[in-house]
This record gives C-alpha cells, structure tokens and sequence, in this order.
C-alpha cells in the first residue's frame, strides 16, 4: 500500500487543496488505510476510463467534483458532486469521467456471513 497522508490518530486534511488532475489518466492518493479500510482519493482526467472489472472489497464512491458515469452492476449512474455509490464487494463495475472527475473511494472489507 502507498504511503498514507494521514496516520490513524486524530487528525484533519483539507481534501480540496490535494484535487490534482493528471492530463491524461488517474491519479490516486492513499489519504488513510489500515487492515480492515482503505481511503482514496481519485483524480480523473476528462475521457479517462476503468474498465470493467469486480473488486474482492465492499466499496463505496462520494463524488467531490466534476461529472462522469458509473456502470453498477449493469445500471448507469451519472456522477456529480454529492452523488454517493454503494458497490457491495465482486459487484462489476466500470466508469468513464465526462470531463475532470474527483471521487473518495472507501473500500473495506465484507461482513463475515451470518451464523444460523
């Protein structure tokens, strides 16, 4: 895992001072992780796309800025800021940034199966 800019003790960070789009592509920062959640911040160039793909990992999105479409499970969801996602863990998903697209992305892990 990349160096965190936060450590887990109480502390702040301004996240819209650390928006930073890369001309082309996604740039990510780790803002916080540890065992059990991992927090991110995604930058993405407009046209940048992630392909489809399943996660291991309960995830979830809150949009900062900009605007693009996430397809959830088959459902398009168009992103704008406030927007929240919820994607349960190896549900597949893709998203495009319509124009420069800022996100969290807090990925933690499943709930163990209930006990009967």
């Amino acid at each position: 895992m990349a160096k965190a800019l936060l450590q887990m003790q109480a502390s702040a960070l301004q996240i819209r001072a650390r928006l930073e789009y890369p001309e082309t592509g996604i740039l990510s920062k780790v803002l916080l992780g540890d065992e059990n959640c991992q927090y991110m911040l995604f930058c993405l160039a407009t046209g940048s796309k992630i392909a489809e793909h399943r996660a291991p990992r309960n995830a979830t999105i809150h949009v900062l800025e900009g605007s693009g479409k996430l397809t959830l499970n088959g459902q398009v969801i168009s992103l704008e800021p406030g927007i929240f996602a919820v994607m349960p863990a190896r549900t597949p998903h893709a998203l495009t940034a319509i124009e420069n697209l800022a996100f969290l992305l807090i990925l933690s892990e499943p709930a163990p199966p209930l006990r009967s």
